[in-house]
C-alpha cells in the first residue's frame, strides 16, 4: 500500500507560528519585567555610584529596548547622570553614548551644581569633577578608542590621577608608552598610578625604566603612603614572574 504524505495545513502553520510566538514572549517576559524595573531605579536614584552600578545590570540584560527610555538622560543638568545613561548605550553598542562621554570631557561650559565631593562648590570644581568621572566612565567601558582621547590627558592636572588607571582598565597596549613617559612625572603620585597601569597592561617593556625608580623614596599620598621604590619594586616582581 503505498504511503501518503499529508502536508501541513495553513491553519496548522499559523497555530505552530503563534505557539513559537507565544513561548518567546513568555521566555522574554522576566526579562523585560527586570529591564522595566531597573530603568525606574537608574530614573529614581541619581546618586551617581549607586546609578551606575544600575547601568551595568541594564548592561548585562543586554536589551537594546531600554535605550529609548534612557535618552532624555543624555541631555540631563547633571552630567555624572547623562554620563551613567551614555554608558549603557555605549555598551550596547549604541555610539551616541561614546559621543556623550566625550563631550562631557571637552565641555567647559557653565552648569548648575551636580555631583561634586569636594570643598567649596564652583562651577571650574563642578568640570573638574564632572570630567574626571567621564574619564572613569571610559575605563568602565573598555573601549579602545578612548585611548587616543585619554593619553593626552596624562598631562591634565584636572583629571590626571584618574587616567592612568582608566587605561589600564581598557588595556589597549598602544598606552604602554605614554605610561612609561609617566614614570619620569613631577608627580610621585603620578609615578605610582602610572606603574599600577603598566603593571595591569603586563608591560614587561617597562621594566628598564621601573627598575631606574627602586631609589625613588618619594612618598605618595594613598595607598597606605608607601613610596615610589615600594611600587616599583613589587611591581618589577610581579612583572618578572609572567611567562
Amino acid at each position: 500500500m503505498n504511503s501518503v504524505h499529508h502536508s501541513p495545513s495553513r491553519v496548522g502553520l499559523i497555530f505552530m507560528a503563534f505557539v513559537l510566538l507565544w513561548t518567546s514572549a513568555l521566555a522574554d517576559a522576566p526579562k523585560n519585567g527586570a529591564a522595566a524595573d531597573l530603568v525606574l531605579q537608574f530614573e529614581t536614584n541619581r546618586v551617581c555610584w549607586q546609578q551606575f552600578e544600575v547601568a551595568e545590570k541594564l548592561v548585562k540584560l543586554q536589551n537594546t529596548a531600554v535605550l529609548e527610555q534612557l535618552r532624555p538622560y543624555l541631555e540631563d543638568d547633571d552630567r555624572h547622570v547623562r554620563g551613567n545613561a551614555a554608558f549603557v548605550f555605549a555598551a550596547l553598542g549604541d555610539d551616541r553614548g561614546f559621543g556623550v562621554i566625550e563631550g562631557i570631557l571637552k565641555d567647559r561650559s557653565d552648569r548648575p551644581k551636580g555631583q561634586y565631593t569636594g570643598g567649596n562648590w564652583s562651577v571650574p570644581a563642578q568640570i573638574a569633577s564632572d570630567r574626571y568621572y567621564a574619564v572613569h566612565l571610559f575605563g568602565d567601558l573598555k573601549d579602545s578608542r578612548a585611548v587616543p582621547i585619554l593619553i593626552p590627558l596624562l598631562q591634565d592636572r584636572e583629571v590626571n590621577w584618574i587616567v592612568p588607571w582608566s587605561l589600564g582598565e581598557i588595556g589597549d597596549k598602544s598606552a604602554i608608552p605614554p605610561l612609561i613617559q609617566t614614570l619620569s612625572d613631577k608627580s610621585s603620585d603620578m609615578r605610582v598610578l602610572a606603574i599600577y597601569a603598566l603593571e595591569r597592561l603586563k608591560a614587561k617593556e617597562a621594566l628598564p625604566q621601573l627598575h631606574l625608580l627602586t631609589e625613588d623614596d618619594e612618598r605618595i599620598h594613598f595607598d597606605g603612603s608607601g613610596t615610589v621604590a615600594d611600587a616599583a619594586k613589587k611591581t618589577i616582581a610581579n612583572l618578572e614572574a609572567l611567562p
